[in-house]
């Protein structure tokens, strides 16, 4: 991070060429999922605005990324992301669980956070939106995504005003958030897919 004279903040990250490219091949050729965050470079690349392109290759790298959402990206962020909520062992529910139990509050808030960064993997994939990244994700979410888990805002509020607390009510939270989210994907007949493809994985 670093300020111009005028105070504006910039934040600038260096990329290798190759490695950008090999990013959107994994998800837009290969259609591989991540715990979290899938499609963000995706969506940084076609959201970024081009102030120097000398030979053309960023502009044909944003051609290549307008293109529709792979279905096959689609159930794989589900399958791999989906289960981790609350159906493995090893669920982030589970694990919040446990960390409640021993009064870990470092260990709750740094769970609630990975599963809060698949829960909205999941919810991005439904939609068929590439990933926005952290920031705002809630408003973002509330404005472009059309199938939303019911009360979404609210309650992802509550859930991560919970942990700040420490009131013993974050399991709770989770359940009711994670309810929702199964109820966007029944109505989209996705559970069966992502849940089945998991187990075989």
């Amino acid at each position: 991070m670093d300020r111009c004279r005028d105070g504006t903040a910039v934040d600038v990250m260096y990329r290798r060429v190759r490695w950008i490219e090999v990013q959107l091949d994994r998800v837009l050729v290969q259609h591989q999922a991540l715990v979290g965050y899938s499609t963000c470079f995706w969506y940084n690349v076609l959201h970024s605005q081009t102030l120097f392109d000398r030979a053309g290759w960023f502009a044909e790298l944003q051609r290549r990324a307008r293109r529709r959402y792979p279905p096959e990206l689609r159930q794989a962020i589900i399958a791999k992301n989906y289960p981790l909520l609350r159906r493995n062992q090893s669920s982030y529910f589970h694990q919040i669980e446990l960390a409640v139990q021993r009064n870990d509050p470092v260990s709750v808030n740094h769970r609630v956070a990975a599963l809060l960064a698949s829960y909205f993997d999941v919810l991005f994939a439904v939609n068929e939106l590439p990933h926005p990244g952290e920031k705002r994700i809630v408003q973002y979410a509330s404005a472009k995504c059309s199938k939303i888990p019911a009360e979404m805002e609210r309650q992802v509020g509550e859930l991560v005003g919970s942990v700040g607390r420490g009131d013993g009510r974050t399991v709770d939270k989770v359940n009711a958030l994670v309810d929702r989210l199964d109820e966007v994907l029944a109505r989209e007949n996705l559970v069966s897919r992502a849940t089945e493809r998991a187990a075989d994985q």
